[in-house]
């Protein structure tokens, strides 16, 4: 175990129950020799220290240069196409594998679609062209952590208008690709492959981008002008149009809010968990969610799938993906497999990951008919 405080350290170590024949490792994230004589003596390297635009770059170029293997919990588009820029030349060269986003966002979300074409291909022998995301239930606690990812980002564009395009542009992370138009997922809208109302999803911002990605990096096998839509169902008749409009206004309503210096101010130290803070045990064990999956292709014909997971989606479920991805890298998908290169959960493991996300993790991946 490594990190910046041997103390520290050895009260996790304590508190897990872990031997203390464990070796730990002190380096700082923001020192570039500590970063490259620790990755060196690794062969994965799993790290939950973010916001990554603050703290991350650091660690990552460390791993593309030396060879080692990579994943972490990053929900910042805007730093993540930074770092496609920079790494993917380095990692090819050395072999590493760097895959962002291993936690509820996005393996839930890349895996669900990865699951859902290939069903699409054993059922019809073709994919499914567009694809309708649907969070049923998001049950658990705020995380700490995500608000400062979420707060640094909006605090990078204040100071850099230009990164606010990388935000709103579904190909942000698809370098050298643009695809078809794709839905506008922050308004209230009728689902009828659902049929029900929709709202928006906060985490559709990233999802969607890495979903796009692992298309682009599996050579378009869901075709060129495929599209994701991603929201979170409300209900249908009436009922669900109001609660729909009511996210929809919500959402709008938090983000103008967020760019306010004394709002986020506030909200950081009084209000909000910080880093390090969030749901308790007890949320943590009863926390749940369940995703639905709508798949339609060229022809009209529909496949549905569900992922489920058995714990708080941010903390609980989150802990065991990002460590099971961790796993299939070092011990399931051969380096000479893939290659080197920055990767998404479903371009590097696909199914190999789904298959250990059910026996070990309590994700359920499942055709609904």
């Amino acid at each position: 175990m490594a990190g910046r405080s041997i103390a520290k350290l050895e009260e996790v170590r304590s508190l897990l129950g872990i031997p203390a024949t464990v070796p730990l490792i002190k380096a700082d994230a923001s020192d570039a020799a500590a970063m490259s004589a620790l990755v060196k003596q690794a062969k994965v390297i799993i790290t939950t220290v973010g916001p990554y635009q603050r703290y991350g770059e650091v660690l990552a170029t460390a791993c593309a240069h030396e060879g080692t293997d990579y994943v972490d919990l990053c929900g910042e588009p805007a730093w993540m196409a930074q770092m496609i820029a920079k790494l993917q030349g380095p990692a090819k060269a050395s072999g590493a594998r760097i895959v962002f986003s291993c936690g509820f966002d996005s393996i839930p979300f890349d895996l669900g679609v990865v699951f859902l074409q290939n069903e699409a291909q054993k059922q019809f022998h073709a994919p499914a062209t567009k694809v309708n995301g649907r969070v049923r239930v998001m049950k658990g606690g705020m995380s700490g952590g995500t608000i400062a990812s979420a707060i640094a980002t909006i605090e990078q564009i204040a100071r850099d208008p230009a990164l606010g395009k990388t935000m709103t542009d579904p190909f942000a992370l698809t370098p050298g690709f643009r695809g078809p138009r794709q839905p506008n997922g922050s308004l209230a809208a009728y689902d009828p492959l659902a049929q029900c109302w929709t709202g928006p999803f906060v985490m559709a911002v990233i999802n969607t981008k890495n979903v796009h990605r692992t298309n682009a990096l599996l050579g378009h096998a869901w075709g060129a002008d495929f599209t994701y839509d991603e929201r979170m169902t409300c209900g249908d008749g009436e009922s669900g149009k109001r609660r729909a409009v009511k996210m929809q206004r919500l959402a709008k309503l938090q983000t103008l809010l967020l760019w306010f210096r004394p709002t986020r101010a506030l909200l950081r130290n009084f209000v909000l968990p910080k880093p390090g803070e969030g749901p308790t045990l007890e949320q943590r064990t009863n926390g749940s969610y369940d995703l639905l999956f709508i798949g339609e292709t060229a022809d009209k014909k529909i496949v549905k799938v569900a992922v489920t997971g058995d714990r708080d989606p941010g903390y609980g479920s989150t802990a065991k993906m990002i460590s099971q991805a961790a796993l299939c890298l070092a011990q399931d998908v051969d380096q000479s497999t893939t290659g080197g290169g920055v990767w998404t959960p479903g371009s590097a493991m696909g199914t190999t990951l789904i298959q250990r996300l059910e026996k070990y993790a309590g994700l359920t991946f499942k055709v609904e008919i």
